[in-house]
């Protein structure tokens, strides 16, 4: 199946949940009271069940805008069906478990989280599904969801996107690609370098501390300087990327730069013909789905997947298309 083939399923998904929405709210049932920490995470209840507490755990560093991006989607869909979203987020996997078990003990109607760090993330989720809490998974992990008892998952397939971008990079005529991984231990980004090397095996690897935006560019930049014949640099983050972009050029290269992920300036670089093109995996979409999941599981015993995924992408995003997206990219919803 086609990325884009995906990406209509997950939206007919979506649109078929909110034709039940639709339903429910004519249904004549008293509205439920808001309360204020609802209305702050951006919720005016759009459907008249009661409102439940509902928290979403990312593995996100500070200041990195693509879980900006899924916040949005998971705050859109918190309005939409009445929930108190409570957003939390810690890179280091034994905090974020932390954050997951501290959402179990205050009993929350749901937990949608991501799975980076799997091994770290078992004993929580675990935990959650003891006590009946149903778990959603978002972004990363989808080879776990099944063993870990998440009643679903919305996200893409990370190893089979790097082979997209291997196969996109092969029919370019790469020779040396760089692949840049920002945060070690996360096994979705290893599955994404894993992949671009098993469609281009000359890919080299580099890491670098995603949360140190200028060591990027002073570490891509040194190891250009060093390894001249890297013709492509693939990093898997937007930050990330355009950070690589500013080490390429002082390092003089010819290097061409792909990357995963987007947000407006990234978006705007690839309109500009800086970069080549971007994986979208839809992170609004994700954010979305996760919270509106746990809503139709609390409402009617609905799961989505059948058991497997729900991919959002992986699609890509180039100068032939980019224009159709970057009015939502301008808004920091793609």
């Amino acid at each position: 199946m086609t990325g884009k083939a995906v990406i209509k399923l997950a939206a007919v998904g979506a649109a078929a949940a909110l034709a039940i929405t639709g339903c429910s709210s004519d249904s004549g049932g008293k509205k439920a009271t808001e309360s204020a920490s609802s209305k702050a995470a951006g919720g005016s209840g759009g459907v008249d069940t009661p409102s439940m507490t509902v928290a979403l755990v990312t593995h996100s560093g500070p200041g990195d805008t693509f879980w900006d991006i899924v916040r949005k989607g998971a705050e859109t869909a918190a309005k939409t069906y009445n929930i108190k979203l409570e957003y939390s987020a810690d890179p280091d996997g034994t905090k974020q478990a932390s954050l997951v078990q501290a959402a179990v003990d205050k009993k929350v109607a749901g937990v949608a989280t991501t799975l980076g760090k799997p091994d770290a993330m078992k004993g929580a989720v675990g935990n959650a599904t003891k006590a009946k809490i149903p778990v959603v998974g978002v972004n990363s992990g989808s080879d776990k969801a099944k063993e870990f008892g998440l009643i679903g998952f919305f996200g893409q397939p990370e190893k089979t996107a790097g082979e997209a971008v291997g196969d996109k990079l092969k029919a370019a005529g790469a020779t040396t690609p760089l692949c840049i991984i920002h945060e070690q231990g996360n096994v979705g980004l290893e599955d994404r370098c894993a992949g671009v090397k098993a469609k281009v095996p000359s890919t080299q690897t580099l890491y670098v501390d995603g949360k140190n935006l200028p060591n990027i560019v002073t570490s891509v930049q040194a190891k250009l300087s060093q390894a001249k014949n890297i013709d492509w640099i693939i990093g898997l983050n937007a930050d990330v990327s355009l950070n690589a972009l500013k080490g390429r050029d002082g390092a003089s290269s010819k290097a061409k730069v792909g990357t995963f992920d987007t947000n407006a300036d990234l978006v705007k670089a690839i309109k500009d013909g800086k970069i080549e093109f971007a994986i979208d995996q839809q992170p609004w979409l994700q954010g979305y789905l996760a919270i509106q999941s746990i809503w139709l599981y609390k409402y009617n015993g609905s799961t989505v997947g059948g058991g497997q995924p729900t991919l959002t992408g992986p699609a890509f995003i180039d100068k032939s298309n980019v224009d159709a997206v970057e009015k939502y990219a301008s808004q920091g919803i793609r």
